[in-house]
Protein backbone atom coordinates (compact mmCIF):
# COMPACT_ATOMS: atom_id res chain seq x y z
CA UNK A 1 0.00 0.00 0.00
CA UNK A 2 1.37 2.99 -0.90
CA UNK A 3 1.13 6.36 0.67
CA UNK A 4 0.94 9.77 -1.23
CA UNK A 5 1.23 13.21 0.19
CA UNK A 6 -1.28 15.83 0.78
CA UNK A 7 -3.01 17.57 -2.46
CA UNK A 8 -1.97 20.72 -1.21
CA UNK A 9 1.40 21.96 0.33
CA UNK A 10 0.59 21.05 4.04
CA UNK A 11 0.82 19.31 5.93
CA UNK A 12 3.26 16.79 4.47
CA UNK A 13 4.69 18.35 1.19
CA UNK A 14 7.01 16.60 -1.23
CA UNK A 15 9.61 18.37 -3.62
CA UNK A 16 7.07 18.34 -6.83
CA UNK A 17 5.10 21.34 -7.90
CA UNK A 18 1.67 22.27 -6.30
CA UNK A 19 -0.33 24.56 -8.36
CA UNK A 20 -3.97 25.70 -7.25
CA UNK A 21 -7.06 27.65 -9.11
CA UNK A 22 -8.84 29.74 -7.39
CA UNK A 23 -12.60 30.61 -9.28
CA UNK A 24 -15.73 31.65 -8.55
CA UNK A 25 -17.90 29.48 -6.65
CA UNK A 26 -14.56 26.22 -6.61
CA UNK A 27 -11.30 25.80 -5.58
CA UNK A 28 -8.81 23.67 -7.34
CA UNK A 29 -5.87 21.68 -6.70
CA UNK A 30 -3.42 19.82 -8.74
CA UNK A 31 -0.28 17.85 -7.79
CA UNK A 32 1.65 14.92 -9.58
CA UNK A 33 3.83 12.73 -7.75
CA UNK A 34 5.26 9.10 -7.31
CA UNK A 35 3.20 8.45 -10.87
CA UNK A 36 0.36 9.41 -9.88
CA UNK A 37 -1.52 12.68 -11.32
CA UNK A 38 -3.44 14.18 -7.95
CA UNK A 39 -6.52 16.74 -8.56
CA UNK A 40 -9.00 17.98 -6.28
CA UNK A 41 -12.02 20.34 -7.11
CA UNK A 42 -13.80 21.74 -3.83
CA UNK A 43 -17.00 23.61 -3.93
CA UNK A 44 -20.42 24.24 -1.98
CA UNK A 45 -23.40 23.36 -3.96
CA UNK A 46 -25.55 26.63 -3.69
CA UNK A 47 -28.65 24.62 -2.38
CA UNK A 48 -27.18 21.83 0.01
CA UNK A 49 -24.84 22.25 3.69
CA UNK A 50 -22.14 20.38 1.90
CA UNK A 51 -18.71 20.88 1.25
CA UNK A 52 -17.85 18.06 -1.86
CA UNK A 53 -14.43 17.27 -2.75
CA UNK A 54 -13.90 15.96 -6.10
CA UNK A 55 -11.01 13.94 -6.50
CA UNK A 56 -9.33 12.37 -9.73
CA UNK A 57 -6.31 10.14 -9.66
CA UNK A 58 -4.43 9.65 -12.53
CA UNK A 59 -2.28 6.20 -12.27
CA UNK A 60 0.92 7.37 -15.16
CA UNK A 61 2.58 4.09 -14.43
CA UNK A 62 2.31 0.49 -16.55
CA UNK A 63 1.49 -1.20 -13.20
CA UNK A 64 -1.34 -1.55 -11.04
CA UNK A 65 -1.04 0.55 -7.91
CA UNK A 66 -2.85 0.01 -4.56
CA UNK A 67 -3.46 3.52 -2.35
CA UNK A 68 -4.77 4.67 0.68
CA UNK A 69 -6.23 7.53 1.38
CA UNK A 70 -6.83 9.60 4.70
CA UNK A 71 -9.19 12.04 4.90
CA UNK A 72 -8.89 14.35 8.12
CA UNK A 73 -11.11 16.71 9.92
CA UNK A 74 -10.43 18.47 13.59
CA UNK A 75 -14.79 18.90 14.24
CA UNK A 76 -15.19 22.45 16.04
CA UNK A 77 -18.88 21.24 16.78
CA UNK A 78 -19.70 24.06 19.19
CA UNK A 79 -18.34 27.52 20.41
CA UNK A 80 -14.65 26.26 20.34
CA UNK A 81 -12.56 23.47 19.85
CA UNK A 82 -11.77 23.10 23.64
CA UNK A 83 -15.41 23.28 24.67
CA UNK A 84 -16.55 20.65 21.95
CA UNK A 85 -13.31 18.39 22.19
CA UNK A 86 -14.49 15.16 23.69
CA UNK A 87 -18.17 15.20 23.50
CA UNK A 88 -18.33 14.39 19.75
CA UNK A 89 -20.24 11.44 19.13
CA UNK A 90 -19.29 9.03 16.00
CA UNK A 91 -21.77 6.85 14.65
CA UNK A 92 -20.96 4.85 11.34
CA UNK A 93 -23.23 3.42 9.02
CA UNK A 94 -24.40 2.84 5.60
CA UNK A 95 -20.59 4.18 5.00
CA UNK A 96 -21.58 7.51 6.82
CA UNK A 97 -19.79 8.81 9.37
CA UNK A 98 -22.28 10.83 11.77
CA UNK A 99 -20.97 13.16 14.45
CA UNK A 100 -23.10 15.20 16.82
CA UNK A 101 -21.66 17.22 20.02
CA UNK A 102 -24.05 15.35 22.75
CA UNK A 103 -23.12 18.55 25.06
CA UNK A 104 -23.77 21.29 22.20
CA UNK A 105 -26.49 23.46 23.72
CA UNK A 106 -27.64 23.51 20.54
CA UNK A 107 -24.77 24.72 19.02
CA UNK A 108 -24.39 21.38 17.28
CA UNK A 109 -26.28 19.74 14.75
CA UNK A 110 -25.61 17.09 12.94
CA UNK A 111 -22.22 16.93 11.19
CA UNK A 112 -21.16 13.66 8.48
CA UNK A 113 -18.88 12.25 6.02
CA UNK A 114 -18.82 9.82 3.12
CA UNK A 115 -17.18 8.84 0.01
CA UNK A 116 -18.40 7.37 -2.82
CA UNK A 117 -15.63 4.73 -2.33
CA UNK A 118 -16.02 2.37 0.60
CA UNK A 119 -15.14 3.54 3.88
CA UNK A 120 -12.65 0.84 4.91
CA UNK A 121 -12.28 2.31 8.61
CA UNK A 122 -12.17 5.25 10.46
CA UNK A 123 -11.16 6.57 14.57
CA UNK A 124 -12.24 9.77 16.17
CA UNK A 125 -9.54 9.41 18.83
CA UNK A 126 -7.04 11.78 17.77
CA UNK A 127 -4.03 10.58 20.08
CA UNK A 128 -4.44 7.57 18.66
CA UNK A 129 -4.04 8.84 15.42
CA UNK A 130 -1.25 11.37 15.53
CA UNK A 131 0.09 8.87 18.11
CA UNK A 132 3.75 10.45 19.61
CA UNK A 133 4.37 12.63 16.42
CA UNK A 134 1.84 15.23 14.73
CA UNK A 135 -0.07 16.19 11.90
CA UNK A 136 2.91 16.22 9.48
CA UNK A 137 3.40 12.38 9.64
CA UNK A 138 0.81 10.81 12.09
CA UNK A 139 1.70 6.95 13.23
CA UNK A 140 -1.82 5.93 12.11
CA UNK A 141 -0.39 6.44 8.34
CA UNK A 142 1.81 3.17 9.04
CA UNK A 143 -0.81 0.50 10.23
CA UNK A 144 -3.06 -0.90 8.14
CA UNK A 145 -6.51 0.54 9.10
CA UNK A 146 -7.65 2.97 11.57
CA UNK A 147 -8.82 1.92 15.01
CA UNK A 148 -12.65 2.46 14.86
CA UNK A 149 -12.32 4.81 18.32
CA UNK A 150 -15.45 7.08 19.18
CA UNK A 151 -14.58 10.75 19.65
CA UNK A 152 -16.27 10.79 23.43
CA UNK A 153 -14.09 11.17 26.18
CA UNK A 154 -10.83 11.70 23.87
CA UNK A 155 -9.52 14.44 22.22
CA UNK A 156 -11.50 14.55 18.95
CA UNK A 157 -11.04 14.37 15.57
CA UNK A 158 -12.77 12.24 12.33
CA UNK A 159 -11.03 10.20 10.38
CA UNK A 160 -11.83 7.97 7.56
CA UNK A 161 -9.50 5.63 5.45
CA UNK A 162 -10.17 4.46 1.62
CA UNK A 163 -8.47 1.73 0.65
CA UNK A 164 -8.06 2.67 -3.41
CA UNK A 165 -7.03 0.19 -6.23
CA UNK A 166 -6.32 1.96 -9.78
CA UNK A 167 -5.44 -0.36 -12.83
CA UNK A 168 -2.30 0.78 -15.18
CA UNK A 169 -3.18 4.45 -16.95
CA UNK A 170 -6.56 3.99 -15.03
CA UNK A 171 -7.93 7.29 -13.96
CA UNK A 172 -10.16 6.87 -11.17
CA UNK A 173 -13.15 9.96 -9.59
CA UNK A 174 -13.68 9.90 -6.07
CA UNK A 175 -16.20 11.71 -4.02
CA UNK A 176 -15.28 12.85 -0.38
CA UNK A 177 -17.73 15.23 1.04
CA UNK A 178 -18.53 16.63 4.47
CA UNK A 179 -22.18 18.62 5.32
CA UNK A 180 -24.22 19.22 8.21
CA UNK A 181 -28.24 17.94 8.68
CA UNK A 182 -30.48 17.99 11.11
CA UNK A 183 -30.88 13.99 11.83
CA UNK A 184 -28.83 10.84 10.25
CA UNK A 185 -31.73 10.42 7.50
CA UNK A 186 -31.21 13.06 6.20
CA UNK A 187 -27.19 12.95 6.01
CA UNK A 188 -27.82 9.52 4.16
CA UNK A 189 -30.03 11.09 1.06
CA UNK A 190 -27.41 14.05 1.27
CA UNK A 191 -25.02 11.88 0.87
CA UNK A 192 -26.19 9.42 -1.72
CA UNK A 193 -27.15 12.42 -3.97
CA UNK A 194 -23.75 13.41 -4.16
CA UNK A 195 -21.84 9.84 -3.57
CA UNK A 196 -22.97 10.15 -7.99
CA UNK A 197 -19.86 11.70 -9.66
CA UNK A 198 -22.09 12.61 -12.25
CA UNK A 199 -24.47 14.41 -9.88
CA UNK A 200 -21.58 16.33 -8.07
CA UNK A 201 -20.39 17.56 -11.65
CA UNK A 202 -23.60 18.80 -12.51
CA UNK A 203 -23.96 20.42 -9.09
CA UNK A 204 -20.36 22.26 -9.96
CA UNK A 205 -21.34 23.35 -13.40
CA UNK A 206 -24.33 25.06 -11.65
CA UNK A 207 -22.82 26.41 -9.00
CA UNK A 208 -20.37 28.21 -11.90
CA UNK A 209 -22.98 29.13 -13.89
CA UNK A 210 -24.50 31.19 -10.91
CA UNK A 211 -21.94 33.05 -10.18
CA UNK A 212 -20.69 33.80 -13.66
CA UNK A 213 -24.38 35.12 -14.01
CA UNK A 214 -24.26 37.45 -10.97
CA UNK A 215 -20.71 38.78 -11.24
CA UNK A 216 -20.59 39.62 -14.76
CA UNK A 217 -23.86 42.13 -14.12
CA UNK A 218 -20.77 44.95 -12.97
CA UNK A 219 -17.43 45.08 -14.90
CA UNK A 220 -15.54 47.84 -14.96
CA UNK A 221 -12.30 49.35 -17.04
CA UNK A 222 -8.93 51.18 -15.30
CA UNK A 223 -5.84 51.97 -16.67
CA UNK A 224 -4.40 49.42 -14.12
CA UNK A 225 -5.04 45.62 -15.02
CA UNK A 226 -4.85 44.20 -11.75
CA UNK A 227 -7.56 46.62 -10.41
CA UNK A 228 -9.44 45.54 -12.95
CA UNK A 229 -9.09 41.62 -12.03
CA UNK A 230 -9.97 42.57 -8.47
CA UNK A 231 -13.33 44.98 -9.19
CA UNK A 232 -14.63 42.96 -12.13
CA UNK A 233 -15.87 39.64 -9.85
CA UNK A 234 -13.71 39.18 -6.89
CA UNK A 235 -14.48 42.10 -4.17
CA UNK A 236 -18.56 41.25 -4.93
CA UNK A 237 -17.52 37.76 -4.61
CA UNK A 238 -15.25 37.89 -1.35
CA UNK A 239 -18.01 40.13 0.27
CA UNK A 240 -21.26 37.98 -0.43
CA UNK A 241 -19.22 34.47 -0.01
CA UNK A 242 -16.92 35.63 3.14
CA UNK A 243 -18.81 38.48 4.87
CA UNK A 244 -22.63 37.63 3.77
CA UNK A 245 -22.56 33.92 3.98
CA UNK A 246 -19.84 32.83 6.18
CA UNK A 247 -19.48 36.25 8.42
CA UNK A 248 -15.53 35.72 8.76
CA UNK A 249 -12.75 38.00 8.06
CA UNK A 250 -8.75 37.03 8.64
CA UNK A 251 -9.41 38.65 12.34
CA UNK A 252 -13.15 37.62 13.12
CA UNK A 253 -14.13 34.26 12.56
CA UNK A 254 -16.88 33.72 14.46
CA UNK A 255 -19.87 33.51 12.05
CA UNK A 256 -22.20 35.76 14.28
CA UNK A 257 -24.18 38.46 11.79
CA UNK A 258 -22.96 41.75 13.04
CA UNK A 259 -25.88 44.66 13.00
CA UNK A 260 -23.45 47.31 11.53
CA UNK A 261 -21.08 44.80 9.56
CA UNK A 262 -23.58 42.59 7.62
CA UNK A 263 -25.58 45.92 6.68
CA UNK A 264 -22.68 47.73 5.63
CA UNK A 265 -21.64 44.47 3.63
CA UNK A 266 -24.76 44.47 1.79
CA UNK A 267 -25.16 48.00 0.14
CA UNK A 268 -22.60 46.36 -2.49
CA UNK A 269 -24.85 43.79 -3.37
CA UNK A 270 -27.85 46.38 -4.64
CA UNK A 271 -25.46 46.42 -7.94
CA UNK A 272 -26.27 42.41 -8.40
CA UNK A 273 -29.35 41.80 -7.02
CA UNK A 274 -31.90 43.81 -4.71
CA UNK A 275 -33.26 41.34 -3.11
CA UNK A 276 -29.68 40.44 -0.78
CA UNK A 277 -29.69 44.23 0.34
CA UNK A 278 -33.62 44.01 1.42
CA UNK A 279 -33.59 40.70 2.89
CA UNK A 280 -30.51 41.88 5.17
CA UNK A 281 -32.63 44.90 6.32
CA UNK A 282 -35.79 42.92 6.98
CA UNK A 283 -33.46 40.31 9.03
CA UNK A 284 -31.42 42.80 11.28
CA UNK A 285 -34.73 44.52 12.18
CA UNK A 286 -35.85 41.76 13.70
CA UNK A 287 -33.09 42.15 16.26
CA UNK A 288 -34.24 45.47 17.45
CA UNK A 289 -35.12 45.96 20.71
CA UNK A 290 -38.69 47.47 21.56
CA UNK A 291 -36.52 50.79 23.13
CA UNK A 292 -34.82 51.10 19.66
CA UNK A 293 -30.96 49.68 20.13
CA UNK A 294 -29.93 46.39 18.50
CA UNK A 295 -28.16 43.36 19.12
CA UNK A 296 -24.61 43.94 18.66
CA UNK A 297 -24.28 40.84 16.86
CA UNK A 298 -25.85 37.30 17.33
CA UNK A 299 -25.60 33.53 15.69
CA UNK A 300 -28.77 32.73 14.29
CA UNK A 301 -28.46 28.82 15.58
CA UNK A 302 -28.73 29.78 19.29
CA UNK A 303 -30.60 33.33 19.01
CA UNK A 304 -28.24 34.55 21.55
CA UNK A 305 -26.36 38.23 21.31
CA UNK A 306 -25.08 40.79 22.76
CA UNK A 307 -27.01 43.96 24.00
CA UNK A 308 -24.99 47.13 24.26
CA UNK A 309 -24.40 50.45 24.28
CA UNK A 310 -23.04 51.36 20.73
CA UNK A 311 -24.75 53.94 19.02
CA UNK A 312 -24.15 53.31 15.30
CA UNK A 313 -25.24 50.23 14.89
CA UNK A 314 -28.93 51.03 14.92
CA UNK A 315 -28.75 54.10 12.53
CA UNK A 316 -27.12 51.65 9.83
CA UNK A 317 -30.88 50.24 9.34
CA UNK A 318 -31.77 53.63 8.48
CA UNK A 319 -29.12 54.36 6.00
CA UNK A 320 -29.19 51.03 4.02
CA UNK A 321 -33.16 51.02 3.96
CA UNK A 322 -33.10 55.03 2.11
CA UNK A 323 -30.05 53.48 -0.28
CA UNK A 324 -32.68 50.61 -0.86
CA UNK A 325 -35.06 52.98 -1.63
CA UNK A 326 -33.29 55.36 -3.58
CA UNK A 327 -31.38 52.84 -5.82
CA UNK A 328 -34.83 50.80 -6.53
CA UNK A 329 -37.16 53.29 -6.26
CA UNK A 330 -39.12 50.71 -4.12
CA UNK A 331 -40.75 51.99 -1.11
CA UNK A 332 -43.07 48.80 -0.31
CA UNK A 333 -40.12 47.80 2.07
CA UNK A 334 -41.40 50.39 4.37
CA UNK A 335 -44.77 48.48 4.68
CA UNK A 336 -42.77 44.87 5.77
CA UNK A 337 -43.80 44.21 9.24
CA UNK A 338 -41.45 42.35 11.73
CA UNK A 339 -41.34 41.50 15.45
CA UNK A 340 -38.62 43.33 17.89
CA UNK A 341 -37.12 41.84 20.56
CA UNK A 342 -36.90 42.35 24.45
CA UNK A 343 -34.74 42.18 27.23
CA UNK A 344 -33.67 43.64 30.06
CA UNK A 345 -32.69 46.69 29.75
CA UNK A 346 -28.36 47.48 30.81
CA UNK A 347 -28.07 48.65 34.16
CA UNK A 348 -25.91 52.26 34.37
CA UNK A 349 -23.02 50.41 35.11
CA UNK A 350 -23.12 47.68 32.48
CA UNK A 351 -21.69 47.98 29.39
CA UNK A 352 -22.91 44.96 27.15
CA UNK A 353 -24.83 42.05 28.12
CA UNK A 354 -24.60 38.68 26.07
CA UNK A 355 -28.35 36.90 26.61
CA UNK A 356 -30.93 34.86 24.93
CA UNK A 357 -32.95 37.85 23.78
CA UNK A 358 -36.78 36.89 22.88
CA UNK A 359 -38.80 37.75 19.87
CA UNK A 360 -41.47 40.10 21.26
CA UNK A 361 -45.20 39.99 20.42
CA UNK A 362 -44.98 43.56 19.22
CA UNK A 363 -44.39 44.20 15.18
CA UNK A 364 -43.51 47.41 13.40
CA UNK A 365 -43.09 48.41 9.62
CA UNK A 366 -39.31 48.88 8.53
CA UNK A 367 -40.17 52.71 8.83
CA UNK A 368 -41.34 52.20 12.29
CA UNK A 369 -38.06 50.26 13.30
CA UNK A 370 -36.15 53.33 11.15
CA UNK A 371 -38.13 56.16 13.34
CA UNK A 372 -37.52 54.12 16.74
CA UNK A 373 -33.75 53.63 15.81
CA UNK A 374 -33.33 57.43 14.77
CA UNK A 375 -35.40 58.65 18.07
CA UNK A 376 -32.96 56.30 19.95
CA UNK A 377 -30.02 58.02 18.68
CA UNK A 378 -31.63 61.92 19.54
CA UNK A 379 -29.30 61.28 22.74
CA UNK A 380 -27.89 64.93 23.74
CA UNK A 381 -26.04 65.84 26.28
CA UNK A 382 -26.09 69.27 28.57
CA UNK A 383 -24.06 71.02 26.00
CA UNK A 384 -26.30 69.94 23.08
CA UNK A 385 -23.89 67.49 21.41
CA UNK A 386 -25.11 63.67 20.75
CA UNK A 387 -23.73 61.22 23.45
CA UNK A 388 -21.05 58.97 21.92
CA UNK A 389 -22.02 55.52 23.30
CA UNK A 390 -19.30 53.08 22.71
CA UNK A 391 -17.93 51.39 19.59
CA UNK A 392 -18.57 53.70 17.40
CA UNK A 393 -15.74 52.69 14.84
CA UNK A 394 -12.95 53.46 17.29
CA UNK A 395 -13.43 51.48 20.01
CA UNK A 396 -10.86 53.77 21.73
CA UNK A 397 -14.22 56.13 22.61
CA UNK A 398 -15.91 53.55 24.19
CA UNK A 399 -15.67 55.26 27.43
CA UNK A 400 -16.45 58.47 26.34
CA UNK A 401 -20.27 57.99 26.86
CA UNK A 402 -21.11 60.94 29.75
Amino acid sequence: MERLGHYGASPMPDSEDYYITYGFGYAKYYHASLGIIQENEIFVPKEDSIKINMIRLKNTSSEKRKLKLVYYVKPVLGEDETKSSGYIDLKFKDNVINARNVYGEGLSKNVFISSSERISSYTGDNLSFVGNRDLSNPESLEKVELNMANSLGTPSCIALQLDIEIEAYEDKNIILMIGETEDETSAKILSDKYRDVQNAREELKKEKEYWNSILRKVQVKTPVDSIDIMLNGWTMYQTIVCRLYARTGYYQSGGAFGFRDQLQDSLITKFLQNDMLKNQIIKHSKHQFEEGDVEHWWHDDTKRGIRTRFSDDFLWLVYCTCEYIEFTGDYSILDEKTNYINGSILNINEDEKYDLYEESEKQGSIYEHCIKAIEKALNFGEHGLPKIGSGDWNDGFSTVRK
